[in-house]
């Protein structure tokens, strides 16, 4: 059986850092309910999908924008999840440290763009931090991590082993920081055990076409090429997969109108794997026997007619709804 992980990152933005107080409503509601003409498709949209194929994922839950906005928007959030019991673990975006004044790091007065720009002691505090205000908010029991835009080092990992915490899921070699320091001399796309962590990375493939690594991520990738990797890893025996998404992605760049070509890759994605559970076991992390895999399998190269049709797909979705 492959293990597979639907991780959804789970995040509010406010498009820019000018008057925050007065647009957070608006974007709180675009980015976790996403209201269009057929319906809510964010969060519910994700949440209604894996319900009908009963299948679990994932939600990787940003928490500090709570620090500036008040605790009940997350607790809302997390509500929601619970009520589909979908397991949720922690994800962080320090660019809203400094919104926070002194409450989440002292003396920090500009952004800070990711978690490497933070050190160690620093890292250690705003997981510890996450992890508490995660548990008031009514989700205990976080054993797993995930920095944003997938940027974290050495030091996240062992801020991550400090808080006692088993998983890290950072690792992806398509982010221009999503490796780091963090594996060396190693290019990892399965589980590995670093300084007291499991690294479990996000599967990439090698872009037949430009050549360079892209997440397995629904947005990213074709659903002929999602399947494909899905076979390979199969057939080649391989532990785990670890599939990306976002709580906005069925949902059009100006988040009004649901992205159908999306949505349907996501609908026939979930099908698939309801239809192979004798092959994929979709699961979390919650109970997971972790894995130390060495050496590493090969990254796998994509097949260009796949390739191909997401580039088409990829511009019909530009032109449709961009």
């Amino acid at each position: 059986m492959l293990n597979v992980f639907i991780t959804v990152d789970t995040e509010i933005w406010c498009d820019g850092w000018t008057d925050l107080d007065r647009k957070f409503p608006k974007y709180f509601k675009s980015y976790v309910y996403g209201p269009t003409s057929e319906g809510n498709f964010a969060l519910p949209g994700t949440l209604s999908i894996l319900e009908e194929y009963n299948l679990p994922a994932v939600f990787f839950v940003e928490p500090l924008f709570s620090e500036k906005f008040g605790i009940e928007p997350l607790k809302e959030i997390i509500g929601l999840l619970q009520e589909k019991n979908q397991e949720i673990q922690l994800h962080m975006h320090p660019e809203w440290v400094d919104e926070a004044g002194n409450r989440l790091l002292q003396g920090v007065t500009k952004k800070i763009p990711n978690m490497t720009y933070c050190t160690k002691e620093q890292q250690i505090q705003l997981i510890r931090w996450g992890i508490t205000r995660m548990a008031e908010a009514g989700a205990e029991g976080i054993t797993a991590f995930r920095a944003g835009g997938f940027c974290a080092n050495r030091a996240t990992l062992h801020a991550v082993a400090e808080n006692n915490l088993v998983f890290d899921t950072s690792y992806n070699l398509s982010g221009p920081m999503g490796v780091a320091d963090m594996a060396t001399n190693e290019l990892l796309n399965h589980p590995r055990y670093i300084d007291n962590v499991y690294e479990y990375p996000v599967s990439v493939i090698k872009d037949p076409i430009r050549g360079n690594y892209r997440n397995v991520q629904i947005n990213a990738l074709s659903l002929a090429e999602l399947i494909n990797y899905l076979e390979i890893a199969f057939e080649q025996k391989w532990d785990s997969v670890v599939v990306v998404t976002h709580n906005f992605e069925l949902l059009s760049r100006d988040k009004t109108r649901v992205d159908k070509i999306v949505r349907k890759r996501f609908e026939r994605f979930c099908q698939y794997l309801d239809k192979n559970r004798d092959r994929f076991n979709v699961r979390g992390f919650h109970d997971l026997e972790p894995k130390d895999i060495q050496p590493q399998p090969s990254i796998v190269a994509g097949n260009l007619m796949p390739a191909t049709l997401r580039y088409g797909e990829q511009v019909l979705r530009g032109f449709l709804y961009h």
